[in-house]
């Protein structure tokens, strides 16, 4: 049996969770939804895990991911979970944010569930009327997809910005929480996650 490698790793796992919490296996779509990454990495993943021996699959047919790996689950599962804190997120005008990451935050594991995760430190006051003020930390869900009224992580113009997001007819709105800032209106938008939680420090 070949190891994997990493990211083998959890392509595998994110499989036997989908398995475990359903019953029956993903599509190749939930698989790439699950991991933000697109349908054709979600295959090249999946082919080089059948290649190993650690999966099977049938062609042309929609859930026929079968593991061939039975794995004994975990023990205990981790108390923390390490999320990287990447920076800046706009919450008025977009601001750059910069791709480094500054420190490391230990969340509860509880807190997060399952997904992977990373957090940006707010600055603005536009999603003021949801709570969110200059200074929070947003835990964000890495994922591509979102549905209107999500509050998400979006990337604009090479900048992240903190919005509601709606989808219309043929552009993108992002709204703000607050009526001094107006919609954005674009065709051209990434988002790269969708908010979870709101970290604030009242020292």
């Amino acid at each position: 049996m070949q190891e994997l490698t990493r990211r083998q790793q959890e392509v595998f796992a994110c499989i036997e969770a989908f398995i475990a919490s359903h019953s029956y296996p993903p599509t190749m779509r939930e698989v790439a939804e699950a991991l933000s990454i697109s349908v054709k990495a979600a295959y090249d993943h999946i082919d080089s895990l059948q290649r190993k021996g650690w999966v099977r699959r049938a062609a042309h047919q929609s859930r026929s991911l079968e593991l061939l790996v039975k794995r004994e689950p975990e023990q205990t599962a981790p108390e923390v979970i390490e999320v990287p804190l990447l920076g800046d997120v706009a919450a008025g005008k977009p601001l750059l944010a910069e791709e480094n990451c500054e420190t490391m935050l230990s969340l509860p594991a509880s807190m997060l569930g399952r997904g992977r995760f990373f957090a940006l430190r707010v600055r603005g006051d536009s999603m003021i009327d949801a709570g969110i003020h200059s200074g929070d930390v947003a835990v964000v869900q890495q994922q591509s997809t979102a549905r209107n009224g999500d509050i998400v992580v979006a990337l604009l113009d090479d900048a992240a910005t903190l919005k509601h997001f709606y989808k219309e007819t043929n552009r993108i709105m992002l709204k703000s929480a607050n009526p001094q800032y107006p919609p954005i209106y674009t065709q051209d938008v990434r988002v790269l996650g969708k908010l979870a939680h709101i970290l604030r420090s009242y020292s």
